[in-house]
């Protein structure tokens, strides 16, 4: 059975039964695992290697410089030639960077893994949420953005939890998860080659290395959920990146199952808040993600303050709402509004709005509290997120009369 009128030139073959649906979002989950699973594990490497916390951001940082180099190719040339030429490769480095970590005695070999993560991270966010999507079909856009969306935040969240519990409980506390997570990314393997979508028929136009945009016409909805998607996101990978040493702080503990729980909590409210939303028109789902934002920021500054735990655990789960909620809502404007042979492109320019945020805010705070204290920087990276959160919701406020929401 052809595909429907105007499902685009990478629009499933066929209307795709709606388990596909959920096992074209298994690529984007296996990989996001691994996009985390490193994170409670760093100070067992710095102990055991040797570096200073400069040194360790660096590490931190070609985990974006791999993601955003991605970003500028990955979703052309997957809306150019398909998503499994794009997904296949991505899927090979997610293995190659599990092996490197798994085996890592030094500081470049945990640059190399971080930097294969980030590439393979850029890869699936543009081509293997558009997958999602494409499978979906014109009929199931919603449950298509639903789907991506959560497969990504689950996948973040699993891999540092299931990262801290296993380097606690089992032998190899730096290379079990790795030996796991290299079988889960190979049963991804199989379902990339299964995936019922078909290759491209629209020609190639423009240059294949390039900031990614949109069509003309749909500027607004990607200005709108990146309004909302960067401070949300960032706010996680404040949460990822300091987490740990907050907890340290507070509870004198450096449990890596802590940590990891705290991180799994964070992201399972992120994947839970966008089935309890979905149903609500995109601005108000993009509205609740600004001001839950603004909420997570208010709460870890008393957090800080007051040296309460609860209060941190209710900042990690604003964040994570305000991540997720972003996300959706960035996402579901823009398979309302873009066609397909354009919508990889589309996600990696949503991401490439968030990440941009999420990696230079983060590092910044970092050297800020090396300077002058791990309170006083939190607190500074609170009032400046918040700030960015409250622009947001007034972006969406400020606009919501001057495009009708797409069906």
């Amino acid at each position: 059975m052809p595909a429907a009128p105007g499902a685009g030139p990478v629009a499933a073959a066929v209307t795709a039964p709606a388990r596909w649906v959920w096992q074209a979002a298994w690529p984007v989950t296996a990989v996001f695992i691994l996009s985390n699973a490193a994170t409670p594990l760093y100070a067992l490497w710095q102990r055991d290697i040797g570096f200073t916390k400069g040194t360790l951001t660096v590490i931190f940082a070609f985990y974006i410089v791999g993601l955003l180099g991605s970003l500028l190719v990955s979703g052309v040339v997957s809306d150019r030639l398909g998503r499994k030429p794009v997904l296949l490769p991505a899927l090979g480095l997610a293995i190659a960077a599990c092996a490197i970590f798994a085996t890592a005695s030094s500081v470049p070999a945990l640059i190399v893994a971080r930097l294969f993560t980030g590439i393979a991270v850029g890869a699936v966010v543009s081509a293997g949420m558009a997958a999602v999507t494409d499978v979906a079909g014109p009929a199931r856009k919603r449950l298509g953005a639903l789907l991506a969306s959560c497969a990504m935040v689950f996948g973040a969240g699993v891999g540092p939890l299931l990262a801290g519990v296993l380097s606690e409980t089992l032998p190899g506390p730096t290379a079990t998860v790795f030996v796991v997570e290299i079988a889960l990314l190979a049963t991804a393997v199989l379902a990339v080659l299964r995936m019922p979508v078909r290759r491209p028929v629209a020609p190639p136009k423009g240059s294949w290395v390039r900031v990614p945009g949109v069509p003309r016409g749909s500027g607004l909805q990607l200005a709108l959920g990146i309004a909302v998607f960067a401070p949300g996101i960032t706010a996680t990978s404040f949460v990822l990146s300091l987490g740990p040493s907050l907890l340290s702080g507070l509870l004198g503990t450096t449990s890596r199952a802590l940590a990891g729980v705290m991180a799994f909590a964070m992201f399972i409210a992120a994947t839970g808040v966008q089935f309890a939303v979905q149903k609500l028109r995109r601005r108000v789902i993009l509205m609740s993600g600004a001001i839950s934002t603004t909420l997570s920021m208010a709460a870890l500054a008393v957090a800080v303050h007051s040296s309460s735990v609860p209060v941190l655990l209710a900042s990690a789960l604003l964040a994570g709402a305000g991540q997720g909620m972003g996300q959706l809502g960035g996402l579901s404007l823009l398979n309302s509004a873009v066609p397909p042979h354009r919508l990889a492109e589309a996600n990696a320019a949503l991401n490439v709005g968030g990440y941009v945020f999420a990696g230079a805010l983060p590092v910044s705070a970092g050297y800020l509290s090396d300077a002058v204290g791990l309170t006083n920087g939190a607190t500074v990276f609170a009032g400046v997120l918040m700030g960015l959160a409250v622009i947001g919701a007034a972006v969406v406020a400020g606009t919501r009369h001057r495009a009708p929401e797409p069906a």
